[in-house]
């Protein structure tokens, strides 16, 4: 019954301020869910004449810094906040999952569109270790390849990334030399390699430059016709990047944390992909505008109900049914 009342008292306010002002959200933050993120709020800004959301693509370290400092209704990562983040921060805030998705190992080799990728071997690409696209051990993950003598351009992000966390992540779990050296994290000491700016740039770079490999979210390889690597999982099964996959690697969490922080990079599973990752939406626990309040409560209960369905088409996976009905508890009970 509290439900349905906070569900109508949030349809009278929406309604209300039909009538009145317009409504204006402004966000910003990851650049991995962006696709996903533009069609969503375009779509319900469509259903609600009268609210305008503003979205900044500026990747996860700006989203962060932005939803701290109170310049933003919220804020978007695909990092969860540390506890130490959490605690520092002025504004105390929840972590909303909003999508699954994954990073990809997005290549540009003349004459050659299907690859293998072991988590070793990637590390040591990123370290500078393997520099060459003929090196017997990346030769050993694909038999029968015709791989030139050419040297890898590692391509990696130069700003704030959820999308570097979720590849950092990752690299710590398969590699002990990438977890005690560059580590995990939004911004890491790249040993080598140049930098782009958001999924968009890194994309544009792989494209350019013969030789390279970087890592995007795999609906920019896709938009941008990119060609991606399998990559071997936990299992020791070579999968390639898909909404199965990143689903799979999702079903390892058996007991979702409270606050919604978890990582499923390397996650078990036969099929599962091994760097997959949920996106958050950072939620301040308290609003001050009250009418936009009202609108971001239901523009998340929009998004988890009726937006879902939707994420498949932009090659996101959408969340469980058991996280949606704990995650609509937690946005009905923000004031």
């Amino acid at each position: 019954m509290k439900v349905k009342k906070t569900l109508l008292t949030v349809g009278l306010l929406v309604l209300a301020m039909g009538t009145a002002q317009a409504q204006k959200l402004t966000a910003a933050g990851a650049t991995f869910p962006y696709p996903m993120y533009s069609k969503w709020f375009a779509e319900y800004s469509a259903a609600h004449p009268g609210v305008e959301i503003n979205y900044a693509s500026i990747g996860s370290g700006g989203g962060i810094a932005q939803v701290t400092k109170g310049t933003v209704d919220f804020g978007a990562s695909d990092m969860p906040m540390t506890d130490e983040m959490l605690a520092s921060s002025p504004v105390k805030l929840i972590h909303i999952p909003t999508v699954l998705g994954a990073d990809v190992p997005a290549f540009n080799v003349a004459g050659v569109t299907d690859l293998r990728f072991s988590g070793d071997v990637l590390a040591d690409i990123f370290l500078g270790k393997i520099t060459n696209w003929n090196d017997p051990r990346i030769a050993k993950d694909n038999p029968g390849a015709k791989l030139p003598d050419q040297k890898i351009i590692v391509v990696h992000r130069s700003d704030g990334s959820g999308t570097t966390f979720i590849w950092t992540d990752y690299l710590s779990k398969v590699s002990k030399e990438w977890a005690s050296g560059p580590g995990k994290g939004t911004s890491v000491a790249w040993p080598v390699g140049v930098g782009g700016k958001g999924n968009e740039n890194v994309a544009g770079l792989v494209r350019q430059l013969p030789g390279a490999l970087g890592y995007i979210e795999l609906i920019y390889a896709l938009q941008n016709h990119i060609s991606f690597a399998s990559v071997k999982n936990a299992a020791g099964n070579y999968i390639k990047a898909s909404i199965e996959g990143v689903t799979e690697a999702a079903a390892s969490v058996k007991q979702m944390p409270a606050d919604y922080r978890v990582s499923i990079t390397n996650a078990p599973g036969a099929n599962a992909y091994p760097i997959s990752s949920f996106t958050y939406l950072l939620i301040p626990v308290k609003g001050t505008n009250q009418a936009n309040r009202a609108v971001l409560k239901d523009l998340l209960s929009w998004m988890l109900k009726t937006g879902q369905s939707q994420a498949s088409s932009l090659s996101y996976a959408p969340l469980p049914n058991s996280l949606i009905e704990k995650e609509l508890k937690t946005v009905y009970s923000l004031q």
